[in-house]
């Protein structure tokens, strides 16, 4: 069952294509990563599914909702039910770590009383390893921590399709491990459909139940991780070859790691 679909969608800016007749349903509970190289529309495709870009042609579907000709208030609705981790966690360092991740619920949970704020936000905090860090100034965290207390506001509302973009970007290794892992505990906690967009191949095969690649504004890749991972497909098999060394077992086949 998709969660997001993506219909017959082309985009161009100008002479640039940068999707394609692209047809593509995300899976409900399952987190699938977008890859391909610079340039190729992934950050434009993130940005169809909230809405914020209109195709040229074709449909963006979210919870049924066309994302583009919907009504706003059908729009609006089905943005509720998304959370987005940013680049760099767009935190605001005039706020602490507990007003960063409270913003969400008190411009759009006002049904809620500020002690039950507070405890969602304990409660998030808590999910990603950030517990007791309330009243820290955002200015003074380290970037993995950034991210930490970006994905407890993304998750603050209880959304049903999370979004990443580049979750890893500018993190060194094990920083960069450690919220690879924190991304499939997330998933294993919450039930939640993640869509990951990366640069980090190695990441996203550790995170990713299905791997959709862009190349020159089409599709040429997707399916499950270890089919993708065995594509002979020609473009795919270099960008992977490229980016991306499995282990291999002593039967001499290439095996995916595990996390945990």
């Amino acid at each position: 069952m998709g969660v997001i679909e993506f219909i017959g969608v082309s985009k161009a800016f100008g002479p640039n294509v940068v999707l394609r007749h692209l047809d593509l349903v995300l899976p409900e509970g399952q987190t699938t990563a977008i890859i391909g190289p610079s340039g190729t529309g992934k950050s434009v495709l993130l940005k169809h599914i909230v809405g914020l870009i209109k195709p040229d042609a074709g449909e963006v579907r979210c919870f049924g909702t066309d994302m583009a000709r919907a009504p706003e208030r059908e729009i609006y609705a089905a943005r509720r039910r998304l959370g987005m981790l940013f680049q760099d966690g767009a935190l605001f360092d005039s706020m602490s770590v507990g007003e960063n991740v409270e913003f969400p619920l008190v411009h759009h949970a006002p049904q809620m009383s500020a002690a039950q704020r507070r405890d969602r936000v304990a409660e998030k905090l808590a999910l990603v390893g950030m517990s007791g860090t309330e009243g820290r100034a955002t200015a003074g965290l380290s970037g993995g921590q950034r991210k930490r207390v970006g994905l407890a506001r993304a998750i603050v509302m209880e959304p049903e399709v999370v979004l990443f973009d580049e979750p890893n970007s500018g993190l060194d290794p094990m920083t960069s491990d450690a919220i690879d892992q924190l991304i499939v505990d997330m998933k294993a906690a919450l039930g939640v459909t993640f869509v990951v967009i990366s640069h980090d191949i190695v990441g996203t095969v550790k995170v990713a139940d299905h791997i959709a690649m862009l190349y020159g504004g089409d599709l040429v890749a997707w399916g499950p991780t270890a089919s993708v991972l065995r594509s002979e497909v020609p473009i795919v098999r270099r960008f992977l070859g490229r980016n991306l060394v499995l282990p291999t077992g002593p039967d001499g086949v290439a095996h995916l790691p595990q996390l945990g």
